[in-house]
């Protein structure tokens, strides 16, 4: 996997964390001069530009909110004072933090959304291995995406390591990135969670998912989680139009997402039978736990025989 995708995956997998152009450099690989220039060639724009876009960027999304702390977001975007912020916002997008809280709107705001890795095909795919999965319950962070969206995904699974202790009745250590409610128009819901016993004691910003029996085709991804996408594209767009693909899989398909062992490196050989392994399904039953659900590495793709 190239230096500019995996400095896209760890950017975005840890934007609220201090990120250096030394420890960018560090995950792809290469050293800052190659990060700098092979960054650029791929996006057009330098990588610690590119991170403070992004910031900034969902702090505008904050303020549109309604954040209430200029400087609590000052502070998660990196920048020491509120003065400090208020400078590089404006010197961004035009406009003060202020006036975005007040006007609620982002529409005038050039926002940078997440860039989307490559998802080419693979040129072999690993042939998959079949099995029934048992039913079960997942509890976690929810977001609803779309295609174009989707590569926040990321940022969700940071968020939600940062608050797992927090979800109750966790059974083990096995971490779980759910696809599920899909519409024609690509938008699905994603829950990261883990395993629980069950949903009466749920807080309420989290979200809650009854996983049902099934059969499976199971595909591995072993490369950096960054290329996790070509691995997906793979199973739709080649294995799928296969006799194999026909002969084995229904038109309605479910995904299983794994958490690398290593989330700073975003890389790993897992065992299927050890580590963290995780489950998405295009239809599941959510148990709301709060008013209204939304929607990190992967080294597995499920899709229901």
């Amino acid at each position: 996997m190239n230096p500019a995708q995996k400095a896209l995956w760890y950017v975005e997998s840890h934007l609220a964390d201090a990120l250096s152009l030394d420890d960018i450099a560090a995950i792809g690989g290469v050293s800052r001069f190659h990060m700098v220039r092979s960054f650029a060639a791929a996006t057009g724009l330098s990588v610690m530009r590119y991170v403070r876009a992004r910031r900034l960027t969902e702090a505008a999304r904050a303020l549109a909110g309604g954040a209430p702390d200029i400087l609590t977001l000052a502070l998660e975007a990196d920048y020491g004072s509120h003065e400090a912020f208020t400078r590089a916002f404006r010197d961004h997008f035009g406009v003060t933090p202020e006036l975005v809280r007040a006007s609620t709107c982002l529409d005038k705001l050039k926002l940078q959304e997440p860039i989307v890795m490559d998802s080419t095909a693979l040129d072999k795919l690993q042939a998959p291995r079949f099995e029934t999965g048992r039913p079960f319950l997942v509890a976690g962070i929810g977001e609803r995406y779309s295609c174009e969206s989707s590569a926040a995904i990321p940022g969700q699974w940071q968020r939600f390591h940062q608050s797992v202790d927090h979800i109750p009745g966790r059974i083990g250590k096995v971490a779980y990135g759910v696809c599920c409610n899909a519409d024609d128009a690509g938008n699905f819901d994603y829950v990261a969670g883990v395993e629980v016993c069950d949903f009466s004691d749920l807080p309420r910003e989290f979200t809650g998912i009854r996983v049902p029996a099934q059969k499976y085709a199971v595909f591995s991804h072993r490369d950096h989680i960054s290329g996790i996408r070509r691995t997906v594209n793979t199973i739709w767009n080649h294995w799928l139009p296969s006799a194999e693909g026909r002969r084995r899989a229904q038109l309605r398909t479910l995904r299983r997402d794994v958490r690398f062992l290593d989330r700073r490196w975003g890389a790993g050989d897992l065992d299927p039978g050890q580590g963290v392994a995780g489950a998405a399904f295009s239809r599941t039953s959510y148990h709301r736990s709060r008013a209204r659900p939304g929607a990190g590495g992967i080294s597995e793709t499920q899709r229901r025989r």
